[in-house]
């Protein structure tokens, strides 16, 4: 177990963007990536929202959220989201780094933070937040056994690759869909821990793909707050 999270550990370093995107005139979230190690493999914890939630009731999403007033940075938000959300506590995760922004429909800013977790967590979901907790092998955002993609055109008119995952879990008896932005932090924290090819098509340069993720983001901003870029 240990020679796996400390060649994790030391892959998500690498690709540690900090608070460089943090001025960008965004409003801001953000979102917990929670690696966990079962059966001698990474697995990365998700959560359905609620279906008594306005927006995206029934998706599967990361802990996360708006950012408040009171928090410092990202990390912040993500830890405080996901103890409100499914009861983690802020002092059971190992934070390792913050990846690549995304950028939501709501023209949001999302920071994904990356941490381990304890092996002794226990869930507690948030009933009026969540709904399920489940696990999936990091490993299947890369060699997926039901895959599909589409394009998607922003409102701004950029088109991205938008993955759809379909997972079937043991442990709950049903399949669920992961797509969006949560299957596109999924990915990339797949790709950069494993930096193996997957076995569908990604929009990177997996040669560079810390360059190439940057100016794939850099684009999708431009879109949105087109000649904004001297910002950074």
């Amino acid at each position: 177990r240990q020679g796996l999270t400390e060649e994790a550990r030391r892959r998500l370093r690498q690709f540690d963007v900090g608070d460089r995107f943090s001025r960008l005139p965004l409003p801001r979230a953000a979102v917990l990536l929670p690696l966990l190690v079962r059966g001698g493999r990474l697995h990365l914890l998700l959560t359905v929202r609620s279906m008594q939630l306005r927006r995206s009731p029934g998706d599967v999403c990361f802990p996360g959220g708006k950012s408040e007033a009171t928090d410092k940075d990202d990390i912040d938000t993500a830890l405080r989201e996901a103890n409100e959300e499914v009861g983690l506590q802020p002092e059971k995760v190992e934070v390792i780094c913050r990846l690549m922004p995304g950028i939501d429909k709501m023209n949001n800013l999302v920071t994904p933070v990356v941490g381990f977790l304890e092996d002794t967590f226990q869930v507690t979901p948030n009933p009026d937040e969540v709904s399920e907790v489940f696990v999936v092998p990091l490993e299947y955002f890369v060699k997926p056994l039901n895959y599909k993609t589409f394009s998607y055109k922003t409102s701004s008119g950029y088109l991205t690759r938008i993955h759809c995952f379909i997972y079937d879990d043991q442990e709950h008896k049903r399949s669920f869909k992961i797509w969006g932005l949560t299957a596109h932090f999924a990915v990339f924290l797949a790709l950069v821990i494993f930096g193996e090819r997957p076995t569908f098509e990604v929009d990177y340069d997996l040669d560079n793909l810390i360059s190439s993720s940057e100016n794939n983001f850099m684009k999708l901003y431009a879109s949105i707050y087109e000649g904004k870029k001297s910002n950074l």
